[in-house]
């Protein structure tokens, strides 16, 4: 019983280890992707209102 709570506790943090990595490798990847969509679109309308202007 004892090798096996070993085995789990192992496993355990293992998968843990591997979620928090996957989400802290994504968050980024989104925070910047979101970061030059809100760019391009601010840098649209400064544009369109120079033009109006």
């Amino acid at each position: 019983m004892e090798k096996w709570s070993v085995v789990v506790a192992i496993w355990t943090m293992c998968a843990l280890c591997a979620v928090l990595f996957v989400r802290g490798a994504t968050c980024e990847a989104t925070r910047s992707a979101r970061a030059s969509r809100r760019n391009n679109g601010s840098g649209d309308v400064r544009r369109y209102e120079a033009n109006d202007a």
